[in-house]
């Protein structure tokens, strides 16, 4: 693997410019941990210096050179030391060397690892800083002996001292990105980033690691990193130089932290010798963190718990794991993942007997959306004869690894264990939706509607019946989804998981009704007794986010996106591999994105959600047309096109309620080909379907589609003998009585602003859409305000252009028809003077450069002007900003 991109570190790397210009003091020296990535910073820093104005050393000190007299510095100095100096002389003549060397250029000199120097070095560096024209530049190692007269450098105030921080997350992602040429999914990045704890070299090694391993694989052009971890030799070696040998005691207090981190400090006490805790703690290889009244212990590091759990031999690893259930056990298990731990450590070691722990350790990991370790309890639950209730779980655990056909096979091994009405309803829920949204069987319905009469508990009809409703409301039986989930809240006997699961349903109708209000309530309520149903029911939550998310997204509430997004749940599903979650979310996510004009972002993340959606059928078509949505106004027309195929080819009949998003996706993906008359007749049509089932909360988004593609005048509607059709614009006003929040009467004002040829309704409208967040929709409307305002010759048409300049900033590459079809357009020679004079260019060194003469320069400049309505160079940076390029796309190009 070849060196990896610079990436991040941009605060750092211009402070450290800066003060190699002598723009602050003398100097500057970064402190970091060992692979943090100083010397990069640094390397790069120096590259960034032009050596015509500054004279550049660079030295390295090691351990080497350390005790040689000027070792640190023998790359620097000159050769030819004169015979007979004194110590003082020596100093004096190599600082004097030096500033000959530079030949009147200020002096930059750069010395890694200045911690390794030897004390002549040191104090050479000290007066070279203490010169005139001269800047040293530093990095250090924490945690080691720095020399005196380096020291001194700050404490004296000649150069400034900065400790270097880890990578954030989002330094990691980019990072990633840059090595593997392609974006990473944001689990495989949350445990690099985690692993790493933002060391760039750490970081390195891992992936390193894990490429020789084959664990990196590609979907969709997301990496995917499957978590397994073979240490290579050369990230064996770093652990070991930060570890070091370690004693017996505190050797066992390392293997017992990383056996059962996080350990109560107490425990860990019991366990052993409390001197040993202590002196491992002194030598920072664990850390002890305070929780309220608890101290829970870590390791220092998350790679030492790899190291050392890799190498601990497997009869130790399962006799300190059953020693560590044994003191929890003892100790009456308070903590709340006392169970779970229990049971793993039980499982682990050999010593798990009992099948309701593993059965109810396996529920507490389904709750937690941990889906690897649920699964793995409740395989082993059924093993040590756990029975129906093991194989209930296991096989509900399996539909949601999307591995349907294992579930049902399970389920079907214990039939003849269903002896009652609570197993028989249970039975018929889980088999249920494997054959629903698992194997796609629309069948599904009736049977399950058929078999609910049969059941004779109140309770245990109930839950079939909420089954049975959000089946209906997938299938677009929307009237009856509803009716059934009333009846079920009406049922006093029903359980509260059967209850939120009615609600949830009745909440999404409502959200895609536009009674956006209701709906958020209905969640809110079911959200509040999730302590109630997570135990029975904890795939509930997806049917409460699926209701959430389409309420949020109808209802342009980006900051209500942003929540969910940061929630728990999003952080669960993400650690605990539960995918339809993860995808969901990541759908949503790029829906909020698009919105707001950030089409990289919601290109990488609808990609990111159909590679870990790739194998479940139920939303892969959802990803897929969000996809096609982003490529498409990036103008990516063929990954558009591709993913849109994708998604009609994954679709299923049997969750024909996402069919308002697929035909939006298939309108956009039709305008980036050039298909606007065809675009329109499928949000025409789409408009129609929407108005017939009722579902205005997607209906207002078709229509202002259609205005967005200047069919604000067109008329709308069913064929209706009774009433005539009516204009998109006075439609979408109608709406605004219907659906609920803000955004349905911005949209109105829009259409009526593009439908009366209103410049200045329709800056005011991108205005607001700007203020709401919807960068792309402001863009937009500006651009047709400035196309307006031109045509009228309106002398506010400048100030639109350079209104429409700022709004596309904020807005990643877009290709839209309002953007660009409605813009001036430059030949290639008037883009290419225009931009050399936006950037300051005279136009007699415009000439020179295009080999043209000035008068030539000055009358395509006099073009640009006119076009873009502008009155000189002071506006053109601001007018061009505006334009397409030559591509027909606008919006950042970074």
């Amino acid at each position: 693997m070849g060196p990896w991109s610079f990436v991040g570190r941009a605060a750092e790397l211009n402070r450290l410019i800066v003060a190699a210009s002598g723009g602050t003091g003398r100097g500057i020296f970064f402190s970091g941990t060992a692979g943090i990535g100083k010397s990069r910073l640094l390397r790069e820093g120096v590259a960034a210096l032009p050596t015509d104005k500054y004279a550049v050393w660079s030295a390295s000190a090691n351990i080497a050179t350390a005790g040689l007299p000027f070792g640190g510095l023998a790359q620097v100095l000159p050769t030819d030391q004169p015979p007979g100096l004194s110590p003082a002389g020596i100093l004096r003549w190599a600082v004097d060397a030096l500033h000959q060397q530079a030949a009147g250029r200020p002096i930059v000199l750069a010395i890694d690892d200045a911690h390794l120097l030897d004390p002549s070095s040191a104090a050479l560096v000290y007066l070279i800083a203490r010169s005139d024209d001269a800047t040293v530049l530093g990095t250090l190692r924490n945690g080691e002996q720095v020399p005196l007269p380096i020291r001194a450098l700050w404490t004296d105030d000649l150069v400034e001292y900065a400790e270097l921080a880890p990578f954030t997350p989002a330094d990691t992602r980019a990072l990633l990105s840059a090595i593997l040429a392609g974006p990473v999914d944001d689990v495989s990045t949350d445990r690099l980033h985690r692993l790493s704890a933002g060391n760039a070299l750490l970081l390195r090694e891992l992936v390193i690691a894990a490429q020789a391993g084959n664990e990196m694989s590609q979907t969709y052009g997301v990496w995917r990193w499957t978590g397994r971890l073979e240490l290579a030799p050369s990230l064996n070696d770093l652990i070991d130089a930060r570890i070091g040998q370690l004693e017996l005691g505190v050797q066992a207090v390392v293997e017992f932290v990383a056996l059962g981190e996080p350990i109560g400090l107490e425990l860990l006490n019991r366990a052993t010798d409390p001197r040993d805790v202590e002196l491992a703690e002194e030598r920072a290889l664990i850390t002890v963190m305070q929780h309220d009244r608890r101290s829970d212990v870590r390791l220092a590091h998350p790679l030492y718990g790899e190291v050392v759990r890799q190498r601990c031999p497997v009869t130790r690893t399962r006799r300190l794991k059953a020693h560590l259930a044994d003191l929890i056990e003892q100790a009456g298990a308070r903590r709340r993942d006392d169970l779970l731990r229990v049971a793993v450590w039980r499982l682990d070691s050999g010593t798990a007997q009992v099948p309701s722990l593993l059965i109810a350790a396996a529920g507490q990991a389904f709750g937690q959306y941990d889906v690897p370790l649920a699964a793995r309890l409740a395989r082993a639950a059924l093993s040590a004869g756990g029975g129906y209730d093991a194989a209930e779980l296991l096989a509900t655990i399996l539909m949601f690894s999307d591995q349907p056909e294992q579930a049902l096979e399970v389920l079907d091994g214990v039939a003849a264990e269903v002896t009652t009405d609570r197993r028989r309803a249970r039975q018929l829920t889980v088999r249920a939706m494997i054959s629903y949204w698992g194997l796609r069987d629309a069948s599904t319905v009736e049977r399950i509607a058929a078999a609910a009469g049969e059941l004779s508990d109140p309770a245990d009809r109930a839950r079939v019946l909420a089954f049975e409703a959000i089946m209906r409301l997938h299938g677009m039986d929307f009237t009856e989804a509803v009716r059934i989930s009333r009846a079920v809240l009406d049922r006093p006997a029903a359980t509260v998981a059967a209850r939120g699961l009615a609600r949830c349903t009745i909440a999404h109708v409502q959200a895609a009704q536009g009674h956006f209000e209701l709906s958020a309530r209905a969640v809110a309520g079911v959200a509040a007794d999730a302590g109630q149903w997570r135990a029975d029911m904890p795939y509930l939550q997806l049917a409460l986010e699926l209701a959430r998310g389409t309420g949020l997204v109808l209802s342009g509430d980006l900051a209500g996106i942003d929540a969910i997004a940061a929630d728990e749940f999003a952080d669960l599903a993400d650690a605990g591999d539960f995918r339809l979650g993860t995808g969901y979310l990541s759908i949503v996510r790029a829906q909020a994105a698009r919105l707001r004009g950030q089409t990289g972002d919601a290109l990488r993340t609808s990609l990111g959600a159909c590679a870990v959606l790739s194998n479940s059928p139920a939303y892969t078509s959802l990803a897929q047309c969000e996809r096609a949505q982003a490529a498409a106004l990036r103008g990516d027309v063929p990954q558009a096109v591709e993913a849109m195929a994708e998604s009609d080819s994954a679709h299923m009949p049997d969750m024909a309620v996402l069919y308002p998003w697929r035909e939006q996706a298939r309108a956009a993906v039709l305008t980036a080909q050039g298909e606007t008359e065809a675009a329109i007749g499928v949000l025409r049509a789409l408009v129609t379907r929407l108005w017939t089932d009722g579902f205005a909360g997607h209906e207002v988004h078709a229509l202002h589609d259609l205005v967005r593609l200047g069919a604000a005048d067109l008329e709308v509607g069913p064929e209706d003998p009774d009433g005539p059709r009516m204009a998109v614009m006075r439609r979408l006003t109608m709406l605004t009585e219907v659906v609920d929040g803000p955004l349905p009467p911005l949209l109105a004002r829009h259409a009526r602003a593009a439908a009366m040829r209103s410049g200045a309704g329709l800056l005011t409208v991108a205005d607001e859409f700007a203020a709401a967040g919807l960068h792309l929709y402001a863009a937009e409307a500006a651009a047709t305000a400035v196309a307006r305002l031109r045509e009228e010759r309106c002398s506010t048409a400048n100030p639109a252009n350079l209104r429409l300049g700022e709004l596309l900033q904020r807005c990643d590459l877009v290709r839209t028809p309002a953007l660009w079809s409605r813009q001036p357009v430059l030949t290639e020679r008037e883009r290419e003077i225009a931009t050399r004079a936006a950037d300051g260019t005279p136009s007699r060194g415009i000439a020179e450069q295009l080999y043209l003469s000035t008068r030539t320069v000055e009358n395509h400049l006099q073009r640009v002007y006119s076009k873009l309505g502008i009155t000189g160079r002071s506006e053109l940076g601001a007018a061009l900003r505006a334009l397409p390029d030559p591509d027909g796309r606008v919006g950042r190009r970074d």
